[in-house]
């Protein structure tokens, strides 16, 4: 029994495995995004897609921003999605989406508290 009320299962493919293993064998910039990621960022897929972009490009760097970018990417097709399912029940857009909000990180409110970057485990080290 899950508590997701997105329609992630009918969007993609989740791959079996142990999740907790999975994420622990990202790097820290792709951990930080699963954390903040606004769905379940399903870490054996995440971990599945490194492994691939870690092949195909000459360095880890340029895999992890390409698979940073996928995430984005994701996050804003489920959200699209989700907003769609609830327009359709309720004949008005999701009350996040009507509202323009976004989606909280870490980072930003880490700045909000502090006037400024507080760094954290981004893998930027400081850097944005």
């Amino acid at each position: 029994m899950s508590n997701d009320r997105t329609l992630r299962d009918q969007m993609w493919f989740r791959h079996p495995g142990p999740d907790w293993e999975a994420f622990d064998a990202l790097p820290p910039a792709i951990r930080q995004r699963l954390r903040e990621h606004a769905y379940d960022a399903w870490s054996v897929n995440a971990l599945l897609l490194w492994r691939y972009l870690r092949r195909r490009h000459a360095s880890s760097r340029r895999a992890e921003r390409v698979l940073l970018r996928h995430l984005d990417h994701c996050e804003t097709l489920e959200g699209a999605a989700f907003d769609a399912a609830y327009r359709a029940r309720h004949g008005r857009p999701l009350p996040h989406y009507a509202a323009g909000a976004s989606i909280l990180r870490y980072g930003a409110m880490r700045k909000g508290l502090t006037g400024g970057d507080a760094g954290g485990d981004d893998g930027s080290g400081g850097r944005t």
